[in-house]
């Protein structure tokens, strides 16, 4: 390894470093300030080395790939982290106890979602999605009252224990066909390997994307999602919904699409009745939700669904089925990042308070954070001039050429019935009963760094869905 591999690794050096300096600050003066400093410089030091390896893009040995797509969803985490350090701030340093561990934790989650976005080879996929697997069980646990938290962690902890064992025993099934555990090396050599034992490839290749199924949630391996959304604090529910979600995401489709998996017909049938089912049930599901935070795991189901139709129309796409999923990632990840905002500010920690009908009058006690949650459930829905109707954009037209009318169907169908749930959150927030009047529009002490966040939020998704060109232009070069 020269040195332009090593300084090309630069955000992942600067993320291991800042988790070092963590450990060692709690070793000499606990104190949940300082580690949030640190954690924030260290943040902004690693997004400052993402734009530093643009030009030292690389294969740095055959475990890590830096190039520029990589760096682009590990610049966009790494922001999205910020956001939820941002969030966390105040929620933690209310509380009487240090939580400098929380932080350390962020961080290490952090460093293992890079890890995993520029994964080319078994190993490093593992590492960066048990590091990032086992930090999110404590963040998930980490409130001190209730039991909720807890439930959701352990609930976590067992079913994503089930699914990594089935991608190891995935993976072990592909190298016993193949002799390879690298990405490339498993793709050359898995159209052999089929011709000579394909019940050997199909059931390692099945194992494999069951277990990032269940990572990304969709449907049949979603039923953990609900639970641990509402019993994780806000900051984590939206640090999973965004970071962990994309980044896991970003490493299938290099398997997927590296690999040339949608050779195998049975495959893409397969893996056609899970994108299907995920924008269908996920979308009727939350129809019957009153918890918001509830509504949005159902939600993440469909909107996962909805990507899985690029994976699946990849080969007639070519280099556009790259620009498709970088484009809606975005538009979902800032779109979500809005959400839990205006979610952590007006809700909190507190379990009731998620329920739609504390969202009433919302218009008028927190105009701002009204607005955001506004412009986030709409951009959801794809309603025009939001990020999230370009986004539905490309997923339509990469059916379209891809000729899957079937899950094109299946996209309006759910799109429709999403339409209900979202507007049901705008509604609730312009409904003020009357015996509730002069309580819902008392003024309350609000913290003004939440609403400077859900207005930044809120201008960069109409930014995006208004003005989408720059984006476009920026993904296309890449």
């Amino acid at each position: 390894m020269n040195s332009d591999q090593i300084l090309a690794l630069m955000p992942i050096i600067v993320l291991s470093l800042c988790a070092v300096v963590l450990m060692l600050q709690a070793s000499v003066r606990r104190n949940a300030k300082v580690a949030w400093n640190i954690s924030a410089i260290g943040l902004i030091a690693a997004i400052w080395g993402a734009g530093y390896s643009l030009d030292l893009t690389s294969q740095v040995t055959p475990l890590i790939i830096i190039d520029r797509w990589g760096l682009m969803f590990t610049t966009l985490i790494l922001i999205a982290s910020m956001v939820t350090l941002l969030l966390s701030r105040e929620g933690f340093l209310k509380q009487q106890k240090s939580k400098e561990e929380y932080y350390l934790l962020l961080i290490l989650a952090v460093l293992g979602a890079v890890v995993l976005i520029h994964s080319s080879h078994v190993a490093t996929l593992l590492l960066g999605m048990e590091l990032m697997g086992i930090a999110l069980y404590a963040m998930i646990a980490f409130p001190e009252k209730g039991n909720l938290s807890l439930e959701a962690a352990i609930k976590y902890l067992v079913l994503s224990a089930c699914a990594s064992a089935m991608l190891l025993f995935g993976f072990a099934l592909l190298y016993a066909a193949t002799g390879d555990l690298s990405y490339v090396g498993m793709a050359s050599k898995a159209a052999i390997a089929y011709a000579d034992n394909p019940a050997l490839i199909m059931a390692g290749t099945a194992l494999v994307i069951s277990g990032v199924c269940f990572k990304l949630s969709v449907v049949p391996f979603h039923m953990w999602t609900p639970d641990v959304y509402q019993g994780a604090p806000t900051p984590v529910t939206g640090f999973l919904a965004t970071v962990s979600k994309g980044a896991v995401f970003v490493a299938f489709t290099r398997i997927f699409v590296g690999g040339n998996l949608a050779q195998y017909d049975n495959l893409v049938v397969a893996l056609t009745v899970v994108a299907i089912a995920s924008m269908l049930v996920g979308n009727l599901l939350a129809l019957r939700q009153d918890d918001v935070k509830r509504m949005l795991s159902y939600s993440s189901i469909a909107h996962f669904g909805y990507l899985l139709i690029v994976l699946i129309a990849a080969p007639a796409l070519g280099i556009m089925a790259y620009q498709a999923i970088s484009f809606y990632l975005i538009a979902y990840i800032v779109t979500s990042l809005a959400a839990f905002t205006v979610l952590t500010a007006i809700a909190g920690e507190d379990e009731t308070a998620n329920h739609i009908s504390a969202f009433e009058g919302l218009f008028w006690r927190s105009p701002v954070q009204a607005a955001a949650l506004t412009v986030a459930m709409l951009s959801l829905a794809g309603i025009p001039l939001t990020a999230g109707f370009i986004g539905k954009f490309y997923i339509i037209n990469a059916s379209i050429e891809g000729a899957q009318w079937a899950l094109l169907t299946a996209l309006v169908v759910g799109s429709a019935i999403a339409i209900y749930y979202y507007l049901k959150v705008i509604f609730a927030m312009s409904k003020i009963p009357e015996d509730k009047l002069e309580h819902e529009l008392a003024s309350k002490p609000r913290n003004l760094s939440y609403d400077f966040l859900a207005a930044a939020m809120l201008a960069l998704v109409l930014y995006i869905g208004s003005w989408p060109q720059p984006v476009m232009a920026f993904i296309a070069g890449l």
